[in-house]
Order: structure tokens, then sequence, then C-alpha cells
């Protein structure tokens, strides 16, 4: 027994010294890291919800000033949240790859625009770039205006009272992303499955991050036999399923109404215009036809935008609107602004009234920087760098906690207050360019970045000129989690009172 013992403590000594000493993790071991324990590294003290492990990256960036390591076994990483840490990283075209939790998204996204890379990427690039086109866009703000209103309609029936703004607003910009990316209404199309679509995404969400939260859910051989890996199965052949159909009704559609995309000049961007709308998947049709992506290609990226689009979206506005409705201040000076776009007349917004909407814009990045949907990114590093006078080995992992990042005192005084005065033009003058990224930056940003903005302008202005927004939950009453965006772990409420017009 003894011998045994003697063999055990030795084989498990053999195993710490082995992992430690990995080229990778040795490397990220001489960053400054939280307290390690023995063969598992960081693995126990990251295995926290996901309220704890926001909670935990903060206290982190703070104490080790932005850049850390951890690690667990066969797995290093480096975690930075300085803007020139973030250059390094963000403005290479080498580091484009998404680090290891992405992974749990490839049964879904596959090789979509959000997980591919190298050439494929590239191509997938090129080919939506075009959707995002100021004439494009114009196009989709007819429809984003649309929704705006069916959102307003909602929105009266319950005047005075006081709403959980977080499903409300998902169930919005679901709609928004459904008919602009696939030219599908989900309230009038009569499709039986659109609910059951609903209901599948925000499943998936939430298993998603189950497995994310436990690191041996990551074998797909131990994750496809428990009943998490089933059910998750269940809900990706419900979401293909509806994607594919939509695809198959848009082509029908396309065969006999053909696809007019708009011309450089074309300048017939009226609200009588909306006849013949076109969607983000009359792209991809259109470069199936020219041989240069196929069935299982269009899905993918249709399968990203409807994530990628609405939930982000959602998260945003959420936030804030709560913002607004604590700052009325803040509200006044858009309602003021709003007043000397339209004046008296009740007319839908324009593309152009958008663009006079300035402090409206200052108030809606000012709520990206306190809670950017997308938190956290993460790449693989493809070459060697110095990050802070440290040597990182390429192949590593690197977190980039926009977060912490957007609240940082030395880039931001006064952090944690809403003053959207900070991006007006004067006061970001000599701010770090990668200081302030709620949609990445380099090759890799987002490239519905511009749409997401329109989307949330249009709302938000649609809002204010019928509403006044007073304060139920605080910003001290919000509890954050880090999910596949960032999220609200309790429900965050708003009262909407009718304008006297």
């Amino acid at each position: 027994m003894i011998v045994y013992l003697v063999l055990i403590i030795l084989l498990l000594w053999a195993l710490d010294w082995y992992f430690k000493n990995n080229e990778k993790i040795r490397l990220v071991r001489k960053l400054p890291c939280p307290k390690e324990h023995f063969i598992i590294g960081n693995a126990l003290t990251l295995l926290v919800n996901p309220v704890e492990l926001l909670k935990l990256s903060a206290e982190w960036n703070t104490k080790y000033d932005g850049l850390f390591g951890w690690w667990m076994p066969f797995h290093g990483s480096v975690n930075i949240s300085r803007p020139e840490d973030i250059e390094t990283v963000m403005s290479s075209s080498k580091h484009i790859e998404k680090s290891l939790p992405y992974y749990i998204l490839k049964d879904w996204l596959r090789e979509g625009l959000l997980l591919s890379t190298g050439s494929k990427w590239q191509r997938r690039r090129k080919i939506l770039t075009p959707a995002f086109h100021f004439n494009i866009l114009k196009r989709f703000f007819i429809t984003l205006e649309e929704n705006s209103q069916r959102l307003i309609q909602s929105l009266e029936k319950s005047n005075g009272k006081t709403i959980d703004i977080i499903p409300v607003l998902s169930f919005y910009t679901l709609s928004a992303i459904c008919e602009t990316a696939m030219g599908t209404r989900m309230d009038e199309d009569g499709l039986s499955s659109v609910e059951t679509y609903k209901a599948a995404i925000y499943k998936l969400g939430k298993l998603f991050i189950d497995r994310f939260s436990r690191p041996y859910l990551m074998s797909n051989i131990i994750f496809n036999l428990l009943p998490i890996g089933k059910e998750t199965k269940r809900q990706l052949k419900i979401v293909k399923t509806f994607t594919k159909s939509v695809i198959t009704e848009r082509k029908k559609y396309i065969e006999q109404n053909g696809i007019k995309f708009p011309e450089e000049n074309d300048e017939d961007w009226s609200m009588a215009s909306k006849k013949k709308k076109i969607a983000m998947l009359d792209l991809l049709i259109s470069a199936q036809h020219e041989g240069v992506i196929d069935d299982e290609g269009i899905q993918e990226e249709v399968d990203t935008f409807m994530f990628e689009g609405h939930d982000t979206t959602a998260v945003g506005l959420t936030f804030c609107l709560m913002l607004l409705a604590n700052n009325k201040n803040v509200q006044d000076k858009i309602v003021c602004e709003l007043n000397e776009i339209f004046g008296d007349s009740p007319r839908h917004a324009t593309t152009d009234d958008l663009s006079s909407m300035k402090y409206l814009e200052c108030c809606v990045k000012e709520s990206l920087r306190l809670y950017p949907p997308v938190h956290f990114i993460g790449r693989k590093l493809e070459e060697n760098v110095t990050l802070g006078g440290y040597e990182i080995k390429l192949g590593t992992n690197c977190h980039i906690f926009i977060y912490n990042l957007h609240r940082r005192e030395d880039l931001f005084k006064n952090a944690t207050v809403f003053d959207p005065d900070r991006f007006l033009p004067e006061n970001s003058v000599g701010r770090h360019p990668y200081a302030y990224t709620p949609f990445s930056a380099g090759s890799r940003n987002c490239i519905g970045q511009r749409f997401a903005m329109m989307e949330m302008k249009s709302c938000v202005a649609a809002i204010l000129r019928k509403f006044e927004l007073q304060p139920v939950t605080t910003q001290e009453d919000v509890v954050c989690a880090s999910d596949l965006v960032l999220r609200s772990a309790k429900p965050i409420y708003v009262k909407f009172i009718k304008r006297n017009l």
C-alpha cells in the first residue's frame, strides 16, 4: 500500500510538473496570476455561476491592472483590458481565429461569419459587406421603423404599468432581424413554427452557457451522451428546420419577383417605396447563383445573423432604456432634440432624421460603454506577441474583457456614472482608439455595427416621442451576468407614461 501511495503521489507530482512546464502554460504563469491549485491550476476557481464569473473577472482586472493569466490542464489563457494590449491583438490581421470558448457554438453556427477563419472568413465577409452599404441600410431602415411603430402600439396597451422590458425588447429585435435578415414577418407570415423557433433560440442560449460553465462538457463524447447534449440536438433541429424553410420560401419569392438592389445614386427612399423590400438573405442567394456559396453556407450565415443580430441589440436597448429612465435630465435633452427635428409632426423618422440625432447617439454610445452586450471577446494568438512586457506564445488563447476596459478610471473618469457628454466630439479628442470597442475593432470588427446603431436609435427615438420613461429598476439594482451576451440576472422594470402631445 505504501508503494502504491508513493507511486500515486509521484504520478500526480509528475502531472503537475508536466502541466506547469507546458511551453504555453509556463509563459502564462510568468504573468500576474490568481492563486493556482495543484494539477488543476485555476480551473476550480473559475467554476462559479455567471454572476460571480463577471465579478471575478472585474476583480482580477482591477487587481492586476488589466493583464493577467490563468491556466488549467492543457490550456493557458492571457486576459487583457488595457487599450494598448487590445490594440496589439485586434489591429493585427493574423489574430482572427476565435478562442476555445467559441467551440461550443460550432454545432449551431458551424462555419458562419462569427466562427470561420482564414480564406473562408474573407470570402464570406466579402459576400456580406454589401448588405451594409448605406443604400441597403436605408431599405432596412424602413423595416426597422415599422417594427418600432409596432413596439409603440404594444407599449400603449400598458400605459403607466410597470413592465419587464427584457422580453418585450427581445421580441422586437428578433422580429426586426427576422424580417431584415430573412424577409419574414414573425407576426404575419402564418408560419406555425415561429413561436417554437423563438423558444428554441432562448433554450439554446441557456444550454450553451450550461456547457460553458462545466469544463468536462467540452468533450463531445461526454456531452453527446448526457441529457444536455440530447436536448441541444433537439433544439438545434428546430432552429435549422425553421431557417431552412424560410430560405426555401425566400428563394421561391426571388424566382417570382427577382431582386432589385439599389443603385449607388438611387434616391427613391421614401416610405412609399417599401413595396419591394430586400433582405440580407437575398445577398446570399445572389452569391449562390454566382457559385461562391452553397445551401449549407447560406444556412450558416442566416443562423449566425439571427443569433448575433437580435440578442445583442435587445441587451443594448434594455440597459439604454433603464439608464434613460433613471436620468430624466438626459431624457429631456433627447426629447428637445427630437422636437427640433419633428416639431409637432407625427410623421415617421427617416435616415436623415437619424443622422440629426447627435445627442441621442451619444446616449446610446454611453449605454454601450457601461453595458456592452458583447462584453468578452476571445482570440487565438497566431504568432508570438509581447503584451505588457511579457512574451506570449502563439496558440495561446487571449481573452479581451471589454466590460472591464470600458470601466477603467484611467480612460473614463467616474467610469460607473452614466454621462453621454463623454462622446461629444470635443470630449472624445485624444481618447485611445481602442479604449471603446463595443463592436470589437480591427479587421474582425462587427459587420453589423451601423445596422445595430440604426436599430437602437430608431427604437429609442420612437419610444421617447410617445412616452416618458420613469424609473423602477435603478442602476444600483442591476446584477450583471456573464452569458453569451451580457445579461441582467434580474428583470429590469421601467414605466412608460404617455406624453401629452
